[in-house]
């Protein structure tokens, strides 16, 4: 019986580190842009990617109109800024739940594993959801900051869907 309640846990923990690692496998992934067209600029360490922008680093991925890839800090400190109407970024989270973002404009730090979201942003895992004028949201602690807009009334959003009511089982 001992040997079976070890077993158990040691299955448990390793089942729970896969989950914990999951995410951030995906930034020891490489990053693939794929477009219609890219221009680039080797001096500056500019690339511009326009129509039909996919990025993938294992489950992340960001679609827009247009992207521009600043590389000028050097190799993995890339910052990719995604422009669209809405651009849309989506990812699988440790715990499995797949986490969606839309903005008018995305940024995605690759060191700080960081995304900024600007302009009609909303970020939606689950049922629940978070919009504002711009969301900062750090995809490997799962943690964001909202904030509204100056004008209007410049409030941030939170909606929680709750679960729901199971109906009771009808005696026969």
């Amino acid at each position: 019986m001992a040997k079976t309640t070890k077993l158990n846990l040691l299955l448990t923990a390793l089942l729970i580190s896969a989950a914990a690692n999951a995410i951030n496998q995906d930034f020891n992934e490489p990053i693939r842009v794929a477009s219609k067209f890219q221009s680039g600029d080797g001096i500056n360490k500019i690339s511009i990617f326009r129509e039909d922008v996919k990025i993938t680093q294992g489950s992340l991925s960001i679609e827009a109109g247009e992207v521009e890839v600043n590389a000028e800090q050097g190799k993995g400190r890339e910052i990719f800024i995604a422009r669209g109407n809405p651009a849309e970024y989506q990812q699988t989270m440790a715990d499995g739940s797949r986490i969606r973002a839309l903005a008018n404009h995305i940024e995605y730090h690759v060191e700080k594993r960081t995304l900024t979201l600007s302009g009609n942003a909303e970020l939606h895992q689950n049922s629940s959801s978070v919009s504002g004028d711009k969301i900062e949201f750090n995809m490997e602690k799962e943690q964001l900051v909202a904030q509204g807009s100056d004008d209007g009334d410049g409030r941030v959003e939170t909606i929680f869907q709750p679960e729901p009511k199971k109906k009771p089982v009808q005696e026969k």
